[in-house]
């Protein structure tokens, strides 16, 4: 039963009927409607704001997950970075000096260029730090494991190679020397025996009778066997490969010829005192990429570790050379 409402009229002191109008009735329903609509609208933008959907919170869960999984997978890529870089110290400070071949430069092996320009590339885009940096770091270890494969393939042909490379370096000495007492002058700056001043002295001086037979210290290609009257006079010059050449200087006469393949141990010819030559000795230098270097250091095929030290002494000691 609908309820009747009543006022009392002061001006007519009587209790009359209420009657609302029409427009009042339509005044208070639009009122009710947008307090609705804004109480739901403040309720919503708490509820967005501050409560996560079920679809949200499923997001963030899967979020959470992935920064994790990235987590471990970037503490994996650090730790295989940190082994290859061990491997590539080994390469270069071990195997590639076995092998006398030259350090890989680590801007070489990261693909620096590379990587600047994928640094350059990801940062135009929108992509997200993750995202970029993990692929900054594929992409530089990606490259260090192809330059390391390079450097192995590399390595293997000089691991065929190093019975010829052995074979080839010089590592004898040039006149038969058991006793060590045949070093009459070292290599360095000694007095010059003719005009008695210091001069430097690229090899080392084997004296020994006329006719001692020279030996060539390791196998090559004769390059040349000149007759001379001055400078080192009858001498041989042998190309072993590798970077190495030897001279045999001041002979008696030769035995080879330009272009003839030697063996280690092969006769070149014998002792002499031609050209610039004050007695009987055989002249030696060993040369290394086109710098001569001392050839003391290249006996150790026929020296023992004491008679190393001795001979060193005996070659360091300031004396005056014979040519």
């Amino acid at each position: 039963m609908k309820k009747v409402k009543y006022f009392y009229n002061t001006q007519t002191l009587k209790y009359e009927k209420l009657v609302v109008s029409v427009r009042v009735k339509i005044l208070r329903i639009l009122g009710f409607v947008s307090a609705a609509i804004v109480t739901g609208v403040l309720f919503l933008s708490v509820s967005y704001r501050f409560l996560d959907s079920p679809k949200e919170k499923s997001l963030r869960r899967d979020i959470d997950n992935m920064k994790e999984q990235y987590d471990a997978l970037q503490h994996r890529m650090n730790e295989a970075k940190i082994q290859l870089t061990e491997l590539q110290q080994r390469d270069n400070e071990i195997y590639r000096v076995i092998f006398e071949a030259s350090p890989i430069p680590d801007s070489t092996r990261a693909g620096k260029i590379e990587k600047d320009e994928e640094l350059a590339q990801l940062q135009s885009f929108s992509s997200n730090d993750i995202i970029a940096s993990t692929a900054v770091l594929l992409k530089e270890l990606l490259n260090r494991i192809k330059s390391q494969e390079k450097s192995y393939t590399e390595i293997d042909e000089l691991v065929k190679n190093k019975q010829k490379m052995l074979a080839s370096i010089p590592a004898i000495q040039p006149v038969a020397n058991k006793d060590l007492k045949r070093i009459a002058s070292g290599f360095g700056y000694r007095i010059d025996p003719i005009y008695k001043t210091v001069k430097y002295h690229a090899g080392l001086d084997f004296s020994a009778p006329s006719g001692t037979p020279i030996y060539v210290t390791g196998d090559g290609v004769v390059e040349e066997a000149a007759l001379s009257d001055v400078g080192y006079g009858n001498h041989v010059v042998v190309r072993h490969g590798y970077g190495y050449k030897t001279l045999y200087g001041h002979m008696l006469r030769t035995k080879v010829k330009a272009g003839q393949t030697v063996k280690r141990g092969d006769v070149l010819g014998w002792v002499g005192s031609t050209g610039k030559s004050t007695g009987p000795h055989c002249h030696y230098e060993v040369m290394k990429n086109g710098e001569k270097v001392d050839p003391v250091y290249f006996f150790f095929n026929d020296l023992s570790p004491e008679e190393f030290d001795r001979m060193l002494k005996i070659a360091r000691s300031g004396n005056q050379s014979f040519d």
